[in-house]
């Protein structure tokens, strides 16, 4: 392919990267802009395939096939509550492998050429910012599977060895600057990685969903530096395009947290900002049965489910389409409110209900809907727990204080399904259940909704 063409495919290919994530801003277009990006992807690598000179195409081949295999696989495979756990480890993968280019490519460049200082500024901010990402999302992965503890980690002196690794990582890459050498390449992928442990290391509940879109910005600044090094323009292109989004979204959900970025980035060095309780409170609640929630439910003039990551864990999310069809039928007006962090990351909740072919227009957002709470008889909160729960207003210190809540303690009646009363992902006591107004419906939820639907189509 002549390098004429070879720009012409590249530009080709940037433009679907573009149009992609503008159709990823919207559930109804986000199916065609998942293929759109897809197929940009695929006219990139056939691009450098055929690229003149290109060597060990034997290799690339075996290793494009590995990697196809095992991105069929998991797709198949994974469940929609492993969801995020499946992007941070490809968030990963992505950091790790833009390290790994501009360690290698370190080795090709020689100081003594005129222009190099650049270049090797873009390969050592790559290196160490990939092997963040890639350490960071690896211990997100953990959390999230269980791996490990899912309650932020510290231990005696953190904050001396957390600042002590970046000034020594910026030490060390200000040197690579001045005497690039791969040992020093390989020092700063290690110090890169125990950073971002070090990072990742004191998050726990509420704050996960930030850190995922924070290292998924990482990992397309690495990728737009490591472009620059390589000299390739549709990696510039696509690793800025990640890093603007991912960095905007870090943004928005720290906005929809209540925290600062700083507090999330360095909140810990103050002992952690994510820290809650185990403990399961004996204080009485008010429970009831299926039967009973089918009645408040068949006739209700208006209904609000909150969904949540215990809908996904239930895999309850066709079972509850069917219920709330049946109130639409029989003229109830009903929603989904969702709101930005419900779930393990950005847009989970979406992506579940849009598995289950929920109509898009009845997906409100949190603003959109937040004010309909005064005027609604019933909530139906599945799953969810931390992003309803009072705490977040009235408890100055929890570890959701300050984060905007879905205001479902304003409605006349509040019913929340629940598998049992431990706390949610934040690790606190959600006060809304011992408020009058709230009714307990205890049990697996994909069970619990059969029954519920049944109840309710039998009024």
């Amino acid at each position: 392919m002549s390098p004429v063409l070879s720009q012409l495919a590249y530009l080709l290919a940037a433009v679907c990267f573009i149009v992609a994530l503008k159709g990823l801003s919207q559930p109804r277009t986000a199916r065609r802009g998942n293929l759109i990006g897809a197929a940009g992807a695929v006219i990139a690598v056939l691009t450098v395939m055929l690229t003149p000179g290109l060597n060990h195409r034997g290799l690339i081949l075996i290793a494009i096939a590995v990697g196809l295999l095992a991105g069929v696989i998991g797709a198949y495979r994974v469940q929609m509550t492993q969801m995020p756990q499946l992007v941070a480890l490809f968030n990963g993968v992505g950091g790790g492998a833009a390290a790994l280019v501009a360690l290698i490519e370190l080795s090709k460049i020689d100081p003594a050429e005129p222009g190099t200082v650049v270049p090797l500024v873009a390969t050592a901010f790559t290196i160490v910012v990939g092997s963040v990402s890639l350490a960071g999302s690896m211990v997100t992965f953990m959390k999230l599977q269980e791996l490990m503890t899912t309650r932020p980690v510290t231990f005696v002196g953190y904050p001396v060895a957390y600042v002590g690794v970046l000034v020594i990582a910026v030490a060390v890459a200000a040197t690579v600057v001045v005497i690039p050498s791969m040992a020093l390449g390989a020092v700063l992928a290690v110090l890169g990685l125990a950073l971002g442990v070090l990072l990742v290391l004191p998050v726990g509940g509420a704050d996960v969903p930030i850190v995922i879109s924070l290292l998924n910005a990482f990992t397309g600044l690495s990728v737009a530096a490591g472009g620059y090094v390589l000299e390739n323009t549709l990696l510039v292109v696509a690793g800025t395009l990640v890093g603007a989004s991912g960095t905007l979204l870090t943004k928005l959900m720290a906005a929809a947290m209540g925290r600062s970025l700083l507090s999330t980035l360095f909140g810990a060095l103050r002992g952690g900002s994510t820290l809650g309780g185990t403990a399961i409170s004996t204080r009485p609640v008010k429970s009831a049965s299926p039967e009973d929630v089918a009645i408040l439910l068949g006739y209700a003039d208006r209904v609000i489910i909150v969904p949540g990551y215990g809908l996904a864990v239930a895999q309850a999310q066709h079972t509850l389409r069917q219920l709330v069809d049946v109130l639409l039928e029989r003229g109830t007006k009903v929603d989904y409110a969702i709101h930005p962090v419900a779930g393990r990351m950005p847009g989970h909740m979406n992506v579940l209900l849009a598995e289950a072919q929920v109509p898009y227009g009845q997906l409100k957002e949190m603003t959109e809907i937040d004010p309909e709470f005064k005027q609604t008889d019933v909530v139906l909160v599945v799953g969810a727990n931390d992003v309803v729960n009072p705490a977040a207003e009235t408890i100055p210190g929890a570890p959701i204080y300050g984060m905007p809540i879905l205001h479902a303690n304003h409605a006349r009646q509040v019913v929340f399904m629940k598998r049992s009363m431990r706390p949610g992902f934040a690790g606190i006591e959600n006060e809304l259940l011992y408020e009058p107004g709230t009714t307990l419906l205890f049990g697996d939820a994909k069970d619990t909704m059969a029954k519920l639907l049944a109840a309710v189509k039998a009024l």
